[in-house]
Formats: C-alpha cells, structure tokens, sequence
C-alpha cells in the first residue's frame, strides 16, 4: 500500500490531495475524495464567509475523515474565510495567490495543520520559516493559476532547499506521475484536472466533457500581461483573451474585465462560447468519468507498482 509520512501528518489513507478548485471544490467533492482515503479540500475561491461556513458543515455531514479547506488569498474575503476555518475547526488548509504569513499564528494556535502552494524555492523557504506543515509544489503544467518552472524543475528543488513535507502537483493524473514525484523527492501528490471527472464533481457536464475530449496540446496560458497567468482548455473565450491581452490598444482593466465572470460560466452554466474552462496539461490523459475512490485507487495502485518494479533498471 501507497503510504508515506503525510498519510500519518494527516490521518489519510493515500498521500493524494485534491486541488481546490474555484467552482469546483465543494463539500460533495471534498468529502467523496476523503471518504475515497485522500484528502478533500473545499475552495473558499472569492465566496464570503458564510458560504464556506455552509460548505464546512455539509462536509462535516458527509465525512467522517480529514478534509481541508483551500484559501486564495487574494480574494477579499480573506480575512473573513481565515477567521472561519477556526470557527469550524478545519484541521487542514492550503493557500495559494499570496503569502499566508499574517494569518499563520491564529492558525497555528488553532492546530491547524497549514500547506501553501509554492511555485518557488523562495517561497518554500518563507513557508518553512512561518511555520508551514509542509508545501504544496505546482509546477507549470498544472490548470488555474501557475507559476514559470515546470513540476520536474520545481519540486526536486523544492525538496532539496526545505525539511517540511513536499506534495509535488501540476501534470499528475496517473500512476506514472504519482511514482515519478516520490522519486523526486516528493511524500504525496495534489491532482485537479483529473478530478474535474469525478462522479461526485458538481461542476457542468460540458466542462466534464471538455476535459474527457482535450488532446495533449489543447491548454493555454493567459494573463502574463496582468502578471497573475492561468492555464486552461483552448475555446473561443481563451483565444478570444489572448487575442486582446497581445492587443496594445486594450488596456490592462479592459483586459481583466474581460475576464470576470467567465469561471462560473463554464463550471456552472457551462457556456462554452464565454466560459474559461480550467484545466491543466495532463487533461489529455483524462479519458475516463469514475467515482472519486476509483481514481485515487488507481492513481496509488499503478503507482506503486511501477515503483516496485523500478529496480528492473538498476544492474
């Protein structure tokens, strides 16, 4: 069996984290992906407290096992979300989109075992120092927001510059990625585009079959220009983007109003023509809608037993 030092950080049974996905990440995704051994998380994205609040309980109905809860730190409503989780009790968190570090001693204090997404060895560094459980490496492959090193560059460094625990994410949707970030370095995975195509996964079944139909080359980045880029499925509204963010005649608040809104219009409505359908290099890989269990059983079982046949290389 599939275990290493964050199944025993945090009372899971497979080191697989699911990303916490804006529009995404509920309670029913949460809780199926930690009653399936891994741990849920439950995206605050840019939704007041009371939403979380209610998201919180109804996994709370749902589970009985360790769930998390994903904070993006640029939402704001942050320091709303930040007092909820400890209101709630939430034992896990990850963060993305900033720095953690002003909340980090009320959640501490609270034993909340903290994880932010990196995208670089000096943030790793930041994390361990302000009391970070462990960090989450996202390389450049992965969906949503990303950083310039790609998940093989990244967490080898990563691992190589911090003693906390490092979840390797960005690019991973098999067993073969799974196996290829232990030997990296890495004690766990964090998957997302994969989990777009769970059974228990709310999100719109056009964005669902988006993903099932990408091929290896279907993903682009956008939003360099406003410094903050994304990864998702090529439709019209990312060409669309793109076209506008190369355009100097379109400023950078046109640009960024451009952009509102188009999340929920492919997560929720499934709008294809406006909509940004998130999804990560690997999504050529997702071929397959199966229930959350399924997959992290799949993803641990391929993967160790790739890593015990690894020794057929060495003589």
């Amino acid at each position: 069996m599939l275990q290493s030092p964050i199944c025993d950080l945090l009372g899971i049974e497979y080191p697989v984290f699911q990303g916490g996905m804006a529009w995404v990440a509920d309670a029913d995704l949460a809780a199926a992906v930690s009653n399936g051994g891994g741990l849920g998380l439950i995206s605050a994205m840019n939704a007041d407290a009371e939403w979380l609040r209610g998201q919180i309980r109804k996994a709370k109905t749902l589970t009985d096992r360790p769930f998390g809860v994903n904070i993006m730190l640029m939402s704001p409503f942050a320091d709303q979300v930040a007092q909820v989780v400890v209101e709630e009790g939430v034992k896990v968190l990850t963060t993305g989109a900033g720095n953690p570090g002003k909340y980090m001693a009320a959640w501490r204090e609270a034993g909340i075992q903290v994880i932010p997404v990196v995208a670089s060895v000096g943030l790793a560094r930041m994390m361990e120092r302000s009391g970070a459980a462990a960090v989450v490496a996202e390389g450049t492959e992965s969906g949503g927001h990303i950083g310039e090193l790609t998940t093989m560059a990244l967490v080898p460094q990563v691992c190589s510059a911090v003693k906390i625990p490092v979840i390797a994410a960005g690019g991973i949707a098999d067993g073969r990625g799974v196996a290829a970030a232990f030997m990296l370095g890495a004690c766990g995975v964090q998957v997302g585009t994969r989990f777009l195509v769970a059974k228990e996964c709310n999100v719109h079944q056009n964005y669902k079959n988006r993903v099932l139909k990408a091929k290896d080359i279907d993903t682009i980045a956008t939003g360099r220009r406003l410094g903050h880029p994304v990864r998702s499925l090529k439709t019209r509204f990312s060409r669309d983007y793109m076209q506008k963010e190369y355009d100097p005649s379109v400023t950078a608040e046109e640009l960024e109003a451009f952009g509102v809104g188009a999340l929920r219009k492919a997560a929720v409505e499934g709008n294809e023509a406006e909509g940004c359908f998130l999804a990560g290099q690997i999504a050529g890989l997702v071929k397959e809608e199966q229930p959350a269990a399924d997959i992290i059983r799949d993803l641990c079982t391929q993967a160790e037993e790739l890593l015990k046949g690894a020794p057929k290389w060495v003589k």
